[in-house]
């Protein structure tokens, strides 16, 4: 009589790790990473609404290439209103009515032939508090996601503020209050009118220039500023950022 053999059920091969992953990924785990990933990235804006930036990647790099640097913060409330709008008449007389990124100047820019002067104070924080130094592409695109964000979540005095108090304004002086001193021997809050103008008139490139003793170059663009921020208080374009 014939036996029949008892067919037994093979195992099912366990998964490695990458294939698990794999797995897991498809199962949504990309899509939670991506909402962590979002959450953790807002709340990282969201905390300097509130809190001052104890520093940033390139003031890091700065201190320690130099054995430390020269920064004071200060509020909005002890920074003279003429410093803020020659700043803003120096590097984004638009800042009240754009929306992160002056897209005029972008399409000026584009129209010579190059991106310089089309970078507004809003991405300019993103780049000195968030990011990196130089020109790349990944670097242009984390810009592009972090500026609407600011934007978003904080308000234009508070971006200015930051601006302001991150910007560097000599080789190892960060932030006006430190520049005032540095420069005029005075707060940020006792600037006067000519003082912020030539401040304004370092920026962003503060290398090589010199806001006590300004070259032909540096006093143009300082009287342009000053020209600028009287014009930008009488046709109330400082009004998102005035106190």
């Amino acid at each position: 009589m014939a036996t029949s053999k008892r067919s037994k059920s093979k195992p099912a091969p366990r998964k490695g790790p990458f294939r698990a992953a794999t797995a897991w990924l498809r199962r949504g785990g990309l899509k939670r990473i991506s909402l962590l990933v979002l959450a953790g990235v807002l709340a990282f804006v969201l905390l300097f609404r509130f809190v001052a930036p104890p520093t940033t990647p390139y003031i890091l790099a700065e201190s320690r290439r130099l054995g430390g640097v020269d920064r004071t913060w200060v509020s909005m409330d002890r920074i003279a209103p003429v410093m803020a709008r020659s700043a803003v008449a120096a590097e984004d007389a638009n800042f009240c009515r754009h929306w992160g990124f002056d897209m005029a100047a972008i399409r000026s820019a584009i129209g010579a032939g190059s991106s310089r002067g089309a970078s507004t104070i809003s991405q300019q924080v993103v780049k000195n508090v968030y990011l990196w130094q130089g020109r790349s592409w990944p670097r242009k695109a984390l810009e592009a996601i972090l500026t609407p964000m600011i934007e978003l979540t904080w308000s234009k005095r508070r971006i200015l503020e930051i601006y302001l108090n991150v910007a560097e304004f000599d080789e190892g002086v960060f932030g006006v209050e430190a520049a005032a001193r540095h420069y005029f021997r005075v707060s940020a809050a006792d600037l006067s009118a000519t003082q912020a103008a030539r401040l304004a008139a370092v920026l962003p490139n503060p290398k090589g220039r010199d806001a006590a003793h300004p070259t032909p170059f540096v006093q143009q663009r300082a009287n342009a500023a000053q020209s600028g921020a009287a014009t930008i208080r009488a046709d109330g374009r400082d009004a998102c950022f005035r106190g």
